[in-house]
C-alpha cells in the first residue's frame, strides 16, 4: 500500500496535447462525420459535403505544419518510429526515457498517419471528381474526362471504404485501451492532460503557440480558398 501511494504522488498532469491539436482533432472528427453523412444524403447535401472537404483540406495543410511546430508529443519526430522501436514495444521492452505511451505509441502512431494519408487521398480525388450528375470537383477542368472518373470512382468505393476501415479500427482501439489497459484515450484528447511522472516533458501550449496556430489555420484556408476558385 505504502509503494502504491507513492508512485500515486509520483505522478503529475502533464500538458500532452496542446489546444490546437486537440481542437484540430474535434474539428476534423466533425467534418470527416459532416461529410460522410452529407454524401449519403445527396442532392443538395453535396453543397455541404464539398465545404466539409475544404475544411478537412485545411485542417489537414494545418496539421502538415503543426507536426514541425506544434508542441512536443504533436510533433512528428516524437511519433515517428522505427521498426526496431516498434519491436522492442510490441516485446514489452522500450526505455524508460523513450516515453513511448505519453502521445501516440508506435502502434498508434501508424494509425495516425495513415488516417492522415487516406484522408488527403480522399480529399485530393474530391477535388478532380465528377458524379456526371450535378457536382463537379472544382479542380475537375484540369485533368482528362478518364482521369476524373477514375478518381471519381476511388472517392466513392476504394478510398471512402478504407477511410471507414481506418476510423473503425481507430474507435476500437480506444476501446480496447480502455478495458483491456485502463488506459483513457479520450480524456486527454479532451483536457489535454495524463497523468505522468515528474519526468516526463511536457507540450508547450502558451498564448503565444496558440496564436500561431490560428495563424497558420488562417494561412491554410486561404490557400485553400485560392485553390477551390482555380476552377471557377
Amino acid at each position: 500500500m505504502e509503494r502504491l501511494t507513492s508512485q500515486q504522488h509520483a505522478l503529475r498532469a502533464v500538458r500532452v496535447w496542446d489546444l490546437p491539436t486537440r481542437m484540430f482533432h474535434w474539428a476534423l472528427v466533425f467534418c470527416v462525420l459532416g461529410s460522410f453523412v452529407s454524401a449519403k444524403i445527396g442532392g443538395n447535401a453535396l453543397v455541404w459535403h464539398m465545404r466539409f472537404g475544404y475544411v478537412v483540406f485545411s485542417l489537414l495543410a494545418f496539421r502538415l505544419l503543426w507536426g514541425f511546430v506544434g508542441g512536443r508529443w504533436s510533433r512528428f519526430a516524437s511519433f515517428l518510429y522505427g521498426p526496431a522501436t516498434l519491436l522492442r514495444y510490441l516485446r514489452g521492452q522500450g526505455r524508460s526515457d523513450e516515453h513511448l505511451d505519453v502521445g501516440h505509441s508506435p502502434l498508434g502512431s501508424g494509425s495516425v498517419f495513415a488516417l492522415l494519408l487516406f484522408l488527403a487521398a480522399q480529399v485530393g480525388s474530391g477535388l478532380f471528381a465528377d458524379d456526371e450528375i450535378a457536382t463537379t470537383g472544382p479542380l475537375n477542368k484540369f485533368v482528362s474526362t478518364t482521369t476524373g472518373l477514375t478518381l471519381t470512382t476511388y472517392h466513392k468505393t476504394g478510398g471512402q471504404w478504407a477511410l471507414i476501415l481506418l476510423v473503425l479500427l481507430h474507435v476500437v482501439a480506444i476501446v480496447v485501451y480502455r478495458v483491456r489497459q485502463r488506459k483513457d484515450l479520450v480524456g486527454p484528447m479532451i483536457s489535454g492532460d495524463k497523468m505522468l511522472p515528474a519526468g516526463v516533458p511536457s507540450s508547450h501550449d502558451t498564448r503565444g503557440t496558440r496564436a500561431l496556430a490560428v495563424v497558420l489555420l488562417t494561412a491554410c484556408a486561404a490557400v485553400v480558398a485560392c485553390l477551390v476558385t482555380l476552377g471557377a
